[in-house]
């Protein structure tokens, strides 16, 4: 572990893990430099094809370290959201499938960091939410953005003006979270999922997230173009031939990425 952080193989899924549990994982200065190292190691590694993102103990993340937030400067506490920003960014635009486990409380930059996977599992035990605006500060890692983009405005204003957790049960009928699982089976049935992305098309999963990420702020014309630019760009790859060839022989597909 360098910093509350651990990274994890089985397989093809890596299993990034912050680990912080006497501070609920919450996230410092510390923490995010490893985190961002640690996507560099997932990023150099051509054999990761799945990420799954969690906490240890009783906490997802339970949101910015706020004893370490108090002793910054102005400009300090701007460096460190900037940070932030870079970091979620990049995990949220890795070329490989990735799913955030929430095994407990994901509050406020804790909820931000679900927010950057492509999805979210939850433990029915998870509290979710954005408690900012009671600090007198607002969501300061993406949140603002990335809420919205996920449950739509109306309940993206609820979490961040009443500013109080919701369970995973509202949190999956809301948008916010995919699915829910009992606590002791989220790992299990999170890594699960990933061992099925793993085996997938890579390269039909990289396509599918850029062009995704590119609709936002688009019109459906736009929309759409992209769409067939990227089915145009994969119409000549190898994974292509051996997909529909695997679909036509009835056998599975083994894909190379290219």
């Amino acid at each position: 572990m360098a910093d509350g952080v651990t990274l994890t193989r089985q397989g093809a899924v890596a299993v990034l893990t912050i680990e912080r549990p006497e501070a609920l994982n919450a996230l410092n200065r510390a923490v995010v430099a490893a985190f961002e190292r640690t996507l560099d190691a997932v990023e150099a590694d051509a054999g990761v094809a799945a990420l799954v993102v969690t906490g240890a103990g009783r906490a997802f993340v339970a949101g910015a370290d706020i004893a370490e937030m108090r002793t910054m400067t102005p400009l300090e506490a701007e460096a460190f959201s900037g940070t932030a920003h870079r970091v979620f960014g990049r995990l949220e635009s890795l070329r490989i499938p990735t799913i955030a486990a929430v095994n407990g409380f994901a509050l406020g930059g804790g909820c931000e960091l679900a927010l950057c996977c492509d999805w979210i599992y939850a433990s029915s035990k998870a509290k979710l939410g954005q408690p900012e605006t009671k600090l007198g500060l607002i969501p300061g890692f993406g949140g603002t953005s990335r809420l919205v983009r996920r449950v739509g405005l109306a309940w993206a204003k609820e979490l961040v003006l009443v500013a109080d957790p919701i369970d995973a049960a509202l949190a999956a009928r809301i948008g916010l979270v995919n699915r829910v699982w009992p606590q002791q089976d989220l790992l299990a049935r999170t890594l699960d999922y990933a061992q099925m992305l793993a085996e997938r098309a890579p390269l039909a999963h990289r396509f599918a997230k850029q062009t995704m990420r590119r609709l936002v702020g688009m019109n459906l014309q736009q929309q759409l173009e992209a769409e067939v630019r990227s089915f145009h760009d994969l119409g000549s790859s190898q994974d292509l031939k051996e997909g529909t060839a695997a679909f036509a022989e009835r056998r599975p597909a083994s894909f190379k990425g290219r």
